[in-house]
């Protein structure tokens, strides 16, 4: 347990503890041991010498900032389309009806893998062209996020052979074609404003959830926000804050997620989580406290024509799959459409 003073008041906060997965680390036994803990914990851990720059991470945290900036107006002209490809306003997204009044408080950005239009793999539901800001209008944005794209896929890709080998499976079983080969990854930036969480009152950052792909990375700084829910089932629910490590240094955090979860039948866990803002702004990039909360997330998932099912090493006669198989372009297309709002909403911003 940690004290923090919050206006004012001293507040206690549940930090929870994580496992460090050290991608140089050449003992791969170890890091397979502390993975698997890991998701039979809680499902989240550290990722930590993953090979990406802290001059490069600096320089993507600072465009984030530049884009988030700008005038509602502007950023309004490059709004996500169907392909799910560009900005996000705040109350865009709603993951948990039940309990959130509104949406989330938060903005965000697309950014999946660059397909061009004249290739037949666009009439694919999460395949296309990127949405990108105008060059003369954050000049190298774009040049700096398609960098960025190509090398934390190279980090989640080195994850998950550790995962193949948790799981019992050959250590290249993710490389797949029909795995990893032709992933649907997408990049997010994301934005949290001023907006005071209040559970009581329905009101988030963002609502809890779990995640519904195959790995999520996530880079932050050293501020709390994120929380997580070890037994969605508790009555009440128990939430721990997570002690967000360095961007710098690591990937903030990794989690094991709902469509892996299906995959291995509870092995792997996809954790429960939320982010709760305080009210007073704070850019994550720069480490000043509660400054304009800028996370960056970064999606795997596999490929569109990836059948999701139970895996060989986690079934058995005594132990069946608990799902029924689904393709994945499925599986992300309807949940994508539960939790964002119509784009028909967006219509007078655009006339």
């Amino acid at each position: 347990m940690e004290n923090q003073c919050q206006n004012g008041t001293e507040t206690l906060l549940k930090v929870s503890t994580l496992n460090c997965i050290d991608l140089s680390n050449p003992d791969i036994h170890q890091s397979v041991s502390l993975l698997k803990q890991a998701c039979l914990d809680c499902g989240f851990f550290y990722v930590i010498n993953h090979g990406i720059s802290q001059e490069f991470m600096d320089e993507v945290f600072g465009q984030s900032k530049r884009f988030f900036e700008l005038p509602l107006n502007e950023k309004m002209k490059v709004l996500r389309n169907e392909k799910h490809r560009g900005y996000t306003p705040v109350l865009d997204e709603l993951l948990d009806p039940d309990n959130q009044v509104h949406g989330d408080y938060k903005e965000g950005y697309y950014i999946g893998v660059e397909v061009p239009k004249d290739d037949p793999e666009v009439e694919k539901p999460f395949y296309g062209p990127n949405v990108w800001p105008e060059d003369g209008l954050l000049p190298g944005w774009r040049q700096t996020m398609e960098k960025f794209h190509h090398q934390a896929l190279e980090v989640a890709k080195a994850v998950a052979r550790i995962i193949a080998l948790a799981l019992g499976l050959e250590v290249d079983f993710f490389d797949k074609p029909e795995m990893l080969g032709k992933p649907i990854a997408t990049l997010r930036l994301l934005h949290y404003g001023g907006q005071v969480s209040d559970p009581s009152k329905g009101i988030y950052g963002a609502g809890a959830h779990s995640d519904y792909g195959l790995i999520t990375l996530l880079a932050t700084d050293d501020v709390m926000g994120l929380q997580i829910c070890k037994d969605k089932d508790a009555k009440p629910q128990i939430w721990e804050y997570v002690a967000p490590s360095f961007y710098s240094q690591s990937w903030g955090h990794a989690r094991t997620l709902e469509q892996l979860y299906i995959q291995v039948s509870h092995f792997l866990r996809s954790t429960l989580h939320r982010v709760l803002g305080n009210g007073q702004e704070r850019y994550s990039v720069r480490l000043l406290t509660f400054i304009n909360l800028i996370f960056i997330a970064y999606f795997v998932e596999p490929s569109h024509d990836c059948l999701v099912e139970c895996l060989p090493t986690c079934k058995s006669e005594n132990n069946p799959p608990k799902f029924p198989p689904i393709y994945c372009a499925t599986y992300l297309s309807q949940r994508y459409k539960d939790t964002h709002a119509e784009l028909s909403v967006y219509e007078k911003h655009q006339a």
